[in-house]
């Protein structure tokens, strides 16, 4: 049985079908609200949803878990409430790295790109302690997500248990279906979707740094399907461990992605500038692209999918569709 925090969330649900079509029992740990999240695994429901606020008790009823995707956390980026966020972000993924370590079950977590602040420290997922050390976060979700990163690494080096497989897994802009509960949390996907769908221009963000043209803002844009590979590739391969990067490797620009969709969507190529938000300014990443070559390393071999293609299947196949979900 495999235990998916999150799991009801974007990314959640789509490993959740992926871990349902090979036949696997899971459980999953997470709120379904009443906004109609729960259609998120109308196609492939688990063996139990276990509210957030009783999953200590679950775990500690001693379920046959062989592993642990923990996928829940507080995911905004504009997130104030530091108290919640340190208590789920952090305090809670200790919780379940040191039950995982006690149980000897396998535990895959998911970090965050909003780790490396601003990218003058660079992209590397570099797993020391000093590495770790020179990033700064940029806002409280990334500060929470490095926070664990430093914890997980410090138990390392002391030799406190851990489990015996574990991976961190520093996720860059995902996109892709399923996402549709999150709100002004959604990915830029889905927002220039709904814009140019509606026969409106694109709209982008004006560039506020200094020569750099609007609409060269550049991320590493990764296609949800591609995530879940990872995961269950990780699961396939219990002998690595390591806190790794997960994205493309290639940065492309929000230009490019514009584009795209307005090809996707058989739309003319219509694109608006305007001022960036202030709530925005000096937290906004202009430039994220991450190094693979530490996945790679592990011995993963599997292709990305380009941000053309990923953002037609999204479209196409989805948003487009009568039906939006996986």
């Amino acid at each position: 049985m495999i235990l998916i925090t999150g799991g009801a969330g974007f990314i959640g649900s789509i490993l959740q079908a992926g871990l349902a079509k090979r036949g696997l029992e899971t459980v999953v740990a997470d709120h379904l609200g009443s906004e109609g999240k729960w259609r998120n695994l109308a196609k492939h429901p688990p063996v139990r949803v276990v509210p957030p606020a009783e999953l200590d008790a679950f775990l500690e009823s001693h379920p046959p878990l062989e592993m642990v995707f923990h996928l829940g956390a507080v995911s905004e980026t504009t997130a104030v409430d530091g108290d919640h966020t340190w208590a789920t972000n952090v305090e809670l993924s200790r919780r379940i790295w040191e039950w995982c370590g006690a149980r000897k079950v396998r535990m895959v977590y998911a970090s965050s790109a909003a780790t490396y602040g601003d990218g003058t420290q660079g992209f590397d997922d570099d797993p020391s302690p000093e590495a770790l050390e020179r990033l700064r976060p940029l806002n409280l979700y990334g500060w929470t997500k490095h926070a664990f990163d430093l914890l997980v690494t410090r138990r390392l080096i002391r030799q406190r248990e851990q489990p015996p497989q574990w991976a961190g897994l520093k996720f860059f802009n995902v996109y892709g279906p399923n996402e549709y509960h999150k709100g002004r949390m959604i990915s830029v996907v889905k927002v220039k979707y709904d814009e140019v769908a509606g026969g409106g221009a694109a709209k982008l963000f004006k560039s506020d740094q200094p020569g750099l043209a609007d609409g060269a803002q550049a991320r590493d844009f990764i296609w949800v399907g591609d995530v879940v590979d990872v995961m269950l590739w990780l699961l396939d391969t219990p002998a690595v461990s390591g806190l790794f990067n997960l994205g493309t490797g290639r940065a492309r620009t929000y230009l490019d992605l514009a584009h795209a969709v307005c090809d996707a969507a058989g739309k003319p190529r219509n694109v608006e500038f305007i001022d960036m938000p202030k709530s925005l300014q000096g937290q906004y990443q202009s430039f994220t692209q991450a190094p693979m070559e530490r996945l790679r390393a592990a011995g993963y071999a599997g292709q990305f999918t380009p941000l053309e293609e990923g953002i037609r299947r999204y479209v196409q196949d989805h948003l487009a569709a009568a039906d939006h979900f996986l």
